[in-house]
């Protein structure tokens, strides 16, 4: 849908439904009510009236991102595997850090060159059975074990659709893209405790703010025995490998599956990880 898009009355009514969430829309992306939208290519521009910047983009308001944000955080907390709220919260919130990421992208070579060819990471775009053809230890091999063990697919990253500005979309669409492959890098599962430890590293990676808030709080969910090793071992460590490491942002992984895990860490500055 392009042309210029109103905000009609019931509109905030719609999004507020949206940040608090429900059952039904969970998995399959967000829809705003057709009462809340209301196309009109021949008005002109005023105060409240928005362009829709690349395809599935949903424009809001200062205010109508507050409310979503509210809900989701609130979601995503209640849940923490409600990822779509999770994603909402990231696009909502992170405007700032992601134009810190995005010119740390413009400012490196490679992390430019990303930005122009705007890869993707998606099922259409692997070739999975060549990369379980890999060696043992290269990168593309052990991404595809860990997708396989995890029973995982990067076909479910949520696209894109809050972020007023085309080019900041992207940057975060390559974050989402790229989260397994931190897995990969970093030696963590998928289960809470590993998901603790990777919000920690990107936290202090990227600065987003829904990095930061899983980080601080994902731990409540986690028993003693877990805590203990997150805090005195886990957690020391990723902050360290966070702070040491380039900006994960700039590396264009998809021309670096046949490099071994072990090198790209060192590249990047990842320290070895821990055991669990």
């Amino acid at each position: 849908m392009g042309g210029w898009l109103r905000r009609a009355p019931g509109s905030l009514r719609g999004l507020r439904h949206l940040a608090l969430g429900s059952p039904a829309s969970a998995g399959r992306g967000y829809q705003l009510p057709h009462t809340d939208l209301t196309v009109t290519p021949e008005e002109h521009v005023d105060e409240e009236t928005y362009y829709q910047l690349y395809p599935g983009h949903i424009p809001t308001s200062p205010l109508q991102k507050a409310l979503l944000s509210a809900g989701s955080a609130f979601m995503a907390l209640y849940n923490p595997y409600r990822h779509d709220m999770v994603a909402v919260l990231g696009e909502t919130t992170g405007s700032s850090a992601l134009r810190s990421l995005r010119d740390k992208m413009r400012h490196d070579p490679e992390g430019y060159r990303i930005l122009q060819e705007r890869p993707r990471i998606r099922l259409s775009t692997l070739d999975v059975t060549g990369l379980r053809g890999l060696s043992d230890g290269t990168f593309g091999r052990e991404y595809v074990r860990f997708l396989d063990s995890n029973r995982v697919s990067p076909d479910t990253r949520m696209p894109v659709k809050f972020v007023d500005d085309e080019e900041l979309a992207y940057v975060i669409q390559r974050y989402r893209e790229v989260h397994d492959l931190m897995h990969t890098l970093l030696g963590m599962p998928t289960n809470m405790l590993g998901e603790v430890v990777v919000k920690w590293f990107e936290a202090i990676q990227t600065g987003l703010p829904m990095c930061i808030l899983g980080a601080v709080f994902g731990p409540v969910r986690l028993n003693a025995r877990k805590l203990q090793i997150l805090t005195m071992e886990l957690i020391p460590w990723a902050v360290q490998s966070g702070r040491n490491a380039s900006c994960v942002l700039n590396f264009y992984y998809e021309n670096r599956w046949e490099q071994t895990v072990e090198s790209l860490r060192e590249e990047i500055g990842i320290l070895h990880p821990p055991a669990i």
